[in-house]
C-alpha cells in the first residue's frame, strides 16, 4: 500500500481571511474566495474577520454633525459585514473547512488594528487590494504587515481564487526579502516552478546577496527554482510588473518596505508602487 507524501501547503495550518466593509457598495471581497481556495488546498482552519466601519462616535465628525442617519448607515454596514462572513462560512463548511468567523464593528482606526491583532494568531494573512479604496486598503495591509509580524497575501480583484503554480520571488538581497521567501516556503515548495528575479544596477547588486546564492537555499527545500537577472526598463516596479505578465506568474513573493513607508509615500517606492497596480496576487512580509 503506497502513501502519499502531504502537499507542501499542508505547513499552513490557519489562514485569517479579512475585509472591511466601508460603504454599502463594497463587492464580493475577492480575498474570500481566494482565501478559501487556498486553506482548502492546505486543510488549514479558516478564520473570516468580516468587519464593518462604524462612523458612530469617533468618525461622526467627518459629517459635521451626529446625524441620526448616520446610525442606520452603520447598521446596514453591520449586516452587510455579516452576510459576507454568513456566506463564507458556508463556502467554507460546503469546502469540509473548519471556520470560525467574527464581525467587528469598529471605528476608524480600531477597525484597522482590530484585523492587525488577529493576523498575529494565524500563519497568514489574505486581504483585498481594492484600487477603489486605495487608502484604506493599503492601510489595512499595512497595519497587519508591521502589526502582526506575520505574511500578509494581498489579492487583486482579478483573481478570486488561488492558483500557485507560477511564482516569481522578487529578490533584492534583502533582509525583508529573505524573510517573505522564507515565509512563503509552503507555496514555493508546491509550485511547478519559481523564478528568482533581480532588478537593479551592477553597483547595487554588489551590495546584496546574489539571487542565484539565495536559490541554492530554496532548492536545498525542494524548489524548482531558476534565476533572472533583469533589465531595468522604467522603473523598478514597472520592469517587475512586465515580468510577471510576460510569465503568467500565479503569484508574486517581496519583502515589503525595504525603505521607510514615509520615504515611499513622499518619493514612491516598489511595495507601493505594486499595491497600486498589481500584476499578480502579492505574498508580502516585512
Amino acid at each position: 500500500m503506497s502513501m502519499h507524501a502531504p502537499s507542501p501547503l499542508a505547513a499552513l495550518r490557519d489562514v485569517l481571511i479579512g475585509t472591511i466593509v466601508e460603504d454599502e457598495r463594497t463587492p464580493v471581497s475577492p480575498a474570500i474566495g481566494y482565501g478559501l481556495s487556498l486553506a482548502e488546498a492546505a486543510g488549514a482552519h479558516v478564520t473570516i474577520q468580516s468587519s464593518s466601519w462604524c462612523l458612530i462616535d469617533s468618525d461622526a465628525w467627518l459629517q459635521g454633525t451626529a446625524d441620526p442617519g448616520i446610525g442606520t448607515v452603520d447598521r446596514r454596514l453591520d449586516a452587510l459585514a455579516r452576510a459576507f462572513a454568513e456566506n463564507a462560512a458556508g463556502a467554507a463548511a460546503q469546502a469540509g473547512l473548519i471556520c470560525t468567523r467574527e464581525t467587528p464593528r469598529l471605528p476608524y482606526p480600531e477597525v484597522v488594528h482590530r484585523l492587525a491583532a488577529e493576523a498575529r494568531l494565524h500563519d497568514l494573512t489574505v486581504l483585498d487590494l481594492d484600487p477603489r479604496s486605495e487608502i484604506l486598503s493599503r492601510e489595512t495591509i499595512e497595519a497587519a504587515l508591521m502589526g502582526s509580524g506575520r505574511p500578509v497575501l494581498a489579492v487583486p480583484p482579478t483573481r478570486p481564487a488561488f492558483a500557485g503554480r507560477r511564482i516569481l520571488v522578487a529578490w533584492d538581497g534583502s533582509p525583508q526579502a529573505a524573510r517573505a521567501a522564507n515565509d512563503a516556503m509552503p507555496l514555493l515548495r508546491a509550485a511547478d516552478g519559481v523564478e528568482i528575479v533581480s532588478v537593479g544596477d551592477a553597483d547595487e547588486l554588489l551590495t546584496t546577496v546574489p539571487g542565484v546564492e539565495f536559490a541554492r537555499h530554496l532548492a536545498r527545500h525542494g524548489v524548482a527554482v531558476t534565476v533572472s537577472d533583469l533589465p531595468q526598463v522604467g522603473s523598478i516596479a514597472d520592469t517587475l510588473r512586465s515580468h510577471a505578465g510576460l510569465v503568467r506568474a500565479d503569484l508574486m513573493v517581496m519583502g515589503a518596505y525595504r525603505h521607510s513607508r514615509t520615504r515611499e509615500f513622499v518619493f514612491g517606492g516598489v511595495t507601493r508602487s505594486l499595491l497600486l497596480d498589481a500584476p499578480a496576487p502579492l505574498f508580502l512580509a516585512h
